[in-house]
């Protein structure tokens, strides 16, 4: 009896504790099933990165082919990583920015921000990916300052309530003399060209602002540095949960060490523009020779079936690529034409480094961008506008249309609207534009090249046609006079004969 009263006890035992066991198992089972998603899971549901930013040169603006800019390209590289769909949303005051991220309304801010400009204490910076520093610029025709001791007694333009105005405030504890002159409603393109102009001596700006504009205003010259370099970063809402802000790092830092982002920084900033040396005269005059002749053919086909004079497509080509076959950037386009990978998809293209396929691609797109102008440009401004379409794409050739409109000038002519399409690198400008901000010097300069490419590729061809011109004349005087020459030697022979003759017979 005693044995069984035991027994029963163990089983009892036994199954309270598999019941109470399961219960456990159960239990944490909806514990694990009722966690709320972290935000990273909530946006990866979602499909979407929602950014908040600003139209501008270094952060994002619409290209020949859709939104492109140097953090543009970060914040895109980094929503593809997630496989999201991103979405930008543009904020051009920075408080109203940085509460929409602190109130959570958007993922974060990409907008070239510092934390010491920003005074947000409730976001969190994620890890630079670049440095700017506030540097001093000068007029090349004045001497040049070494310290800021030289600029004691001397006006020195800021941009109003910015920290470059900051910064001076705090020097001048050291320095009682120093005085500067702080601008509203301006933009740091703006103090570089008061710069250049000569209606000012000096001016402290951003070093990316110096670096991305520098080709553009030459004598507007960099002095020496006035701050220490500042961390630009992204600004994400300070919560407890930093799923979305721990990815951010991890692609931040996976892009440092596989180069990517030393890759889009050169791209944006350190773009080597080519002066037309003795050098590039000579690799210019090789490729005409050594790399042109191969694709002629290519191209004459092309222009006789769009239309076109094929040392056009010749000259546009080398001004996209050099006319290498292969040629690539990283913000996608590539080939002979150096297409986008949207444009060679709405031209038929299947592969852009096909030359073939390439030049067609390119001459169908002219072409195309040629017939869409305005049929009141007429002759070489439309021609004009076009190559500066195919370069920026027609929304900002028709932005800069209605500015030279705007500002008195004739937007059917392109010596006018090229004096006005470099305003739309301005806030001011870019700000009213439908299509917004735009690189309004590259394609004016692009324009110009092409036109010098395709005179010095159409005098190169006229040469060689007259060379062997001259050559096949040649051939026919030489044949010619080989012919006299045998008639002549046969005249004189018959001369001889009779004369020998008459002699004879006398």
């Amino acid at each position: 009896m005693e044995i069984r009263k035991r027994s029963a006890l163990v089983i009892k035992s036994i199954l309270t504790s598999f019941v109470i066991g399961s219960l456990f198992i159960a239990s944490s089972v909806l514990l694990v099933r009722s966690t709320p998603p972290t935000q990273l899971e909530k946006v990866l549901e979602a499909g979407e990165l929602r950014v908040v930013s600003t139209n501008g040169p270094t952060t994002y603006y619409e290209g020949s082919d859709g939104l492109t800019g140097f953090e543009y390209s970060l914040v895109k590289g980094f929503a593809d990583s997630l496989g999201l769909k991103l979405v930008i949303e543009d904020e051009p005051d920075l408080s109203e920015m940085l509460n929409s991220v602190s109130e959570q309304k958007v993922h974060f801010a990409a907008a070239s921000l510092t934390e010491l400009e920003s005074g947000n204490t409730h976001v969190t910076f994620a890890t630079p990916f670049m440095q700017v520093t506030q540097q001093l610029i000068y007029n090349s025709r004045r001497p040049q300052p070494t310290s800021i001791k030289d600029l004691q007694g001397k006006e020195v333009l800021v941009i109003a309530n910015s920290s470059h105005a900051e910064r001076l405030k705090a020097l001048q504890s050291q320095f009682p003399k120093l005085n500067w002159r702080a601008l509203d409603n301006v933009e740091m393109i703006d103090l570089l060209d008061m710069i250049n102009k000569g209606e000012a001596d000096y001016a402290v700006i951003d070093s990316s602002a110096y670096d991305l504009n520098r080709w553009s205003y030459p004598k507007a010259q960099l002095a020496f540095d006035v701050s220490d370099p500042q961390p630009l970063a992204w600004a994400f809402p300070t919560q407890q949960d930093t799923t979305l802000f721990d990815a951010a790092q991890q692609y931040l830092n996976s892009i440092k060490a596989d180069g990517s982002l030393a890759k889009v920084t050169e791209e944006f900033f350190d773009r080597h523009i080519e002066e037309v040396t003795t050098g590039e005269a000579m690799a210019f005059t090789y490729r005409l020779e050594q790399r042109l002749p191969q694709w002629i053919d290519d191209m004459q086909a092309a222009a006789a079936k769009y239309n076109l004079d094929w040392q056009l497509l010749a000259a546009i080509s080398y001004q996209e690529s050099h006319w290498k076959a292969d040629a690539r950037s990283h913000t996608g386009v590539r080939g002979l034409m150096m297409l986008t990978r949207n444009t060679a998809k709405a031209m038929g293209i299947k592969d852009r480094e096909d030359p073939q396929q390439s030049i067609q691609g390119g001459a169908k797109y002219f072409s195309i961008v040629m017939k869409r102008l305005p049929k009141r440009i007429k002759g070489e401004d439309r021609l004009n506008m076009a190559l500066a379409a195919y370069n920026q794409g027609l929304g900002h050739v028709e932005d800069a249309r209605v500015l030279t409109e705007r500002m008195g000038g004739d937007p059917t002519k392109w010596d006018d609207v090229r004096k006005y399409m470099p305003l739309l690198a301005k806030q001011q400008y870019y700000s009213r534009a439908k299509h917004g901000y735009m690189r309004g010097w590259e394609p004016v300069g692009f324009v110009d090249n092409v036109r010098n490419y395709y005179k010095i590729i159409a005098w190169h061809q006229q040469q060689k046609e007259f060379r062997l011109a001259t050559t096949n004349n040649g051939n026919r005087l030489s044949a010619n006079t080989r012919r006299d020459d045998s008639e002549k030697n046969s005249a004189a022979s018959d001369t001889l004969e009779s004369t020998s003759n008459t002699v004879s017979l006398l």
